[in-house]
């Protein structure tokens, strides 16, 4: 029998969760995403170094502001790594923009469209390119007008049923609902136990999400991430994408027993009745759920943190 890394591939489009080259060449996902952690990470591999000083000459030339200078160098090294990652895999790779500013509307649709002008340049078309965004109100507004630019969105950060119903009003082309980081927190939080991966908060979350799109004809696709075991990842066979880390492509790569589909869109029945939100209404739902709202935040002031480290990289080059 084929190893579950095939047959998963089968029935889901397969995301590598990673800047590393060498492990996208080993897996063969269709697509691969990058955030802030993973570029800091990709600074301190060798094989990014002529990348990273590439970058930086290129910002040093442009000229600007420090602050101008030290955005432009962080935009180009996630390009020029975005660019060689397009080299291998077929489909698309996901850039994020600066989550510091998650919160600003008209900021995140400016960093946006700079990153779609970059990608065009260096002679990618953007339709081979997710901008990613939290999963704010500010960053689900943001995504509604770009997505009508032509410009396609990767929401991320997502938590709560709230945020995947508003992403699926503004019409963008894709979410990132988390699973890992929801386990952690009713781990953490309450007295739950996992027997089986079935009784997963996270793998709950995006199933709910999954059958709610699929039952009323929302186009958005459901991209599973952030997994803390294999077992998640088997639980959500069959969803449009899931993003996997290397180290979990390896597990199911050298596994080699039944992976049976457990999402179809064709079986899909959804419990939530569809609605609309508006902002209050949208406040109010994530204000109520302690696990989203916190897990956001949380998220958001991480990236920040790592996006704050590799500009000290920079500086220090």
């Amino acid at each position: 029998m084929s190893s579950k890394l095939d047959q998963l591939k089968s029935m889901t489009d397969v995301v590598a969760d990673t800047g590393d080259i060498e492990a996208i060449r080993r897996f063969h996902p269709q697509d691969a995403t990058t955030n802030p952690s993973l570029l800091l990470k990709a600074a301190a591999l060798p094989h990014y170094r002529s990348q990273l000083s590439g970058a930086l000459d290129w910002a040093t030339r442009a000229g600007g502001s420090s602050a101008e200078q030290m955005a432009n160098c962080c935009d180009r090294f996630a390009v020029d790594i975005g660019r060689e990652i397009l080299g291998i895999v077929p489909g698309r790779i996901s850039t994020e923009v600066d989550a510091r500013l998650s919160f600003d509307t008209r900021a995140t649709m400016a960093r946006a469209r700079k990153l779609i002008g970059m990608y065009e340049d260096a002679g990618i078309v953007r339709e081979r390119v997710l901008i990613k965004i939290a999963a704010t109100w500010e960053g689900i507004n943001a995504a509604r007008e770009l997505e009508r630019e032509g410009i396609n969105c990767n929401l991320t950060l997502l938590f709560g049923f709230a945020q995947a119903s508003a992403c699926a009003d503004a019409g963008v082309y894709l979410i990132s609902p988390f699973v890992g980081r929801i386990l952690d927190w009713h781990l953490a939080n309450t007295d739950i136990t996992i027997a089986h991966a079935d009784e997963d908060p996270g793998v709950q979350s995006v199933r709910r999400i999954y059958h709610y799109y699929k039952a009323h004809g929302y186009n958005t696709v459901v991209m599973g991430a952030s997994f803390r075991n294999a077992g998640e990842i088997e639980a959500l066979a069959g969803c449009d994408r899931l993003t996997i880390s290397p180290a979990l492509l390896e597990t199911l790569a050298t596994d080699s027993g039944e992976l049976p589909r457990r999402l179809s869109a064709q079986d899909s029945r959804a419990d939530d009745p569809q609605s609309t939100l508006d902002e209050g209404s949208f406040r109010l739902a994530l204000n109520e759920d302690a696990m989203a709202t916190e897990k956001l935040a949380e998220g958001i002031r991480n990236f920040i943190a790592d996006q704050r480290r590799l500009e000290e990289v920079i500086s220090a080059a």
